[in-house]
């Protein structure tokens, strides 16, 4: 069965979604949205929300709405108003601590029940050192060695209490056995942590950690830590081998090939007909016009904006990019995207329109959606998606209304939830402490 998180950034993934969309501009700090949000995907039997975190605007000011609020609080709004979906939300290895993080995520799988997964990132986002007290943003391999370090600590915190640690015999007055809980007393590199974390093991054992990086750095790290990863690919050939490739680095790790899930991002623009989904799609196009697009597309792939401006309808400029060794963005969004360009032959202004902010775009019915959807899962180059929804709440409605019937009727999707955990959902083995073998 094809898995599906439902990805949500601001007031949508498209950069024109707040222009184009009904609804007051304000809606993305509304709890009113976000339980609207947690409610429909429920009632759509999706697997999980995602909550793409932005930790600071500097990036893009005061353009757009983005995804700034703090994801955990949000979720733990969402948890409140739902029994069964799943709750992911990103936060950064680069600007947290270890022992904050395992806390606040252990709380969020404590008050819901079980179903809580952390995205963990290393940002690559240079803007966000400025907030931290810091001029100097860490590089791309400082940032990998505190993120590798800072999971092994998290970690390590989940598995302080054993299963059976909170005995709470009121007789003997026994809450809880010392013998089991222990302290992790972790002292490396970048982190001196001596746990335990204050509070019993979560219903999970530990929140399902999912992963997003396709460097060589961000795969190995996936294939130790990762229970999902989240990529990007445009080409059905590259989703295959990128699969393919996390199976065989997890086996490596010690670790049973179907127990790394690879979610490729989804950019869809649905409609009842092909017709309106278009309409849709020139609706969101010419509410944000050209300029927005290229000034995103020549931050994903590492060119000047002036050069992107200079022509967009020539041939999409290889040869300007910097080279990958320079380049401080996402590798994973680089490479998809510029194979894309390459493979089709398209001007910078057709790459413009496909690139989907970074992740495969399909714009069409449900039917056309399913379609791409069951041959790439068919291929074997997902185990599910996460879909980037394009426009908030209509797009996620879309997706409960028009896509999740569509493939339910193929036999792609489950009907009902099966299990009480996001982990059990996501058909993941339950855990004890980590003892995988490094990469």
């Amino acid at each position: 069965m094809i898995v599906t998180a439902a990805l949500m950034h601001g007031l949508g993934i498209h950069l024109g979604a707040w222009m184009a969309r009904d609804g007051d501009v304000t809606d993305y700090v509304s709890p009113e949205l976000y339980l609207d949000l947690a409610r429909t995907a429920e009632r759509g039997k999706l697997h999980a929300v995602f909550l793409a975190e932005q930790i600071t605007n500097q990036e893009n000011g005061v353009d757009r709405p983005c995804g700034t609020l703090d994801a955990i609080t949000v979720l733990a709004t969402m948890a409140a108003a739902t029994e069964r979906v799943g709750l992911i939300g990103t936060a950064s290895t680069t600007y947290n601590e270890p022992y904050e993080l395992a806390r606040r995520f252990a709380t969020l799988d404590h008050l819901s029940a079980g179903r809580a997964g952390w995205n963990s990132i290393a940002t690559q986002n240079p803007h966000t050192a400025e907030q931290f007290g810091s001029t100097r943003h860490p590089d791309h391999g400082d940032r990998y060695g505190r993120a590798e370090e800072f999971l092994e600590v998290v970690e390590k915190l989940w598995d302080s209490w054993a299963a059976d640690a909170l005995v709470g015999d009121k007789v003997a007055r026994i809450f809880g056995d010392p013998t089991k809980v222990h302290e992790i007393n972790h002292v490396g590199e970048n982190f001196s942590v001596r746990g335990p974390l204050p509070f019993a093991r979560c219903p999970q054992g530990r929140p399902v950690i999912f992963q997003a990086g396709s460097s060589e750095l961000g795969r190995a790290q996936a294939a130790t830590h990762a229970d999902a990863v989240f990529t990007a690919a445009h080409l059905l050939e590259d989703a295959i081998a990128f699969r393919d490739d996390m199976r065989t680095r997890a086996e490596r790790a010690g670790r049973p090939a179907d127990q790394i899930k690879i979610l490729p991002g989804l950019s869809i623009i649905l409609g009842d007909t092909e017709e309106n989904a278009w309409a849709r799609k020139r609706s969101l196009e010419e509410a944000l016009g050209l300029g927005p697009n290229l000034a995103k597309l020549a931050r994903r792939v590492g060119v000047s904006l002036e050069v992107l401006q200079a022509n967009p309808d020539r041939p999409f400029p290889i040869d300007q990019l910097v080279p990958e060794s320079e380049f401080s963005g996402s590798i994973g969004f680089r490479r998809s995207i510029v194979n894309l360009a390459v493979t089709e032959r398209l001007t910078t202004r057709e790459l413009s329109m496909r690139y989907g902010g970074g992740h495969q775009e399909v714009i069409g019915t449900p039917e056309q959606v399913a379609d791409t959807m069951q041959r790439q899962f068919e291929a074997g180059g997902a185990d599910g998606f996460t879909l980037m929804i394009d426009m908030l709440p209509s797009g996620l409605h879309d997706v409960v209304d028009l896509l999740v019937p569509e493939l339910q009727r193929r036999g792609l999707f489950h009907e009902d939830y099966q299990h009480d955990t996001l982990r059990g959902e996501l058909g993941l083995d339950p855990v004890g402490p980590r003892t995988a073998v490094p990469a």
